[in-house]
C-alpha cells in the first residue's frame, strides 16, 4: 500500500487563488452576493511591473463592457472572478474606455503612460 503523499496531485484545485495574470478568458465574475453578472473580457495592469489595475468584463445584462477596478476583485480562481461590488452596484460600474489602455491582444490591456506613443 502506497503512502498518497508521495504521490503528487494530480488536479489542481478550481477554486484556489491564481495570480491574476493567470485570469481565465471569458471567466464569470460574481458580486459580492455570489450571482454572475459579467464574464472576463481582457486585463487591465502592467505585466512587466506586475501591476493589476483590474479588468475589462462583459456585463450580462445588457452587453456592455465595464472596468473593475483591482481593489473590488476579493479573489480569482480558474473557475472565476470574486469581487466585492454589491449587486445592486453593478449597472454602475464605470464603462471601459478603449482610449485609455493598450491592446496587447488576449495578454491583456495595459495602461497608457503619457511617455508612451501608440503605433
Amino acid at each position: 500500500m502506497s503512502d498518497s503523499s508521495d504521490e503528487p496531485a494530480s488536479e489542481i484545485d478550481p477554486d484556489q487563488q491564481i495570480a491574476w495574470i493567470q485570469t481565465p478568458y471569458h471567466a464569470p465574475v460574481f458580486d459580492q452576493a455570489g450571482l454572475e453578472f459579467a464574464t472576463t473580457e481582457s486585463l487591465l495592469g502592467d505585466e512587466a511591473s506586475d501591476i493589476f489595475h483590474g479588468l475589462a468584463v462583459k456585463i450580462h445584462e445588457g452587453g456592455q463592457v465595464a472596468e473593475i477596478a483591482a481593489l473590488q476583485i476579493d479573489k480569482v480562481t480558474l473557475t472565476g472572478v470574486y469581487t466585492s461590488i454589491p449587486t445592486e452596484q453593478v449597472q454602475s460600474l464605470p464603462l471601459y474606455q478603449e482610449e485609455r489602455w493598450f491592446h496587447l491582444g488576449w495578454g491583456g490591456l495595459f495602461r497608457k503612460r503619457p511617455e508612451w506613443e501608440e503605433r
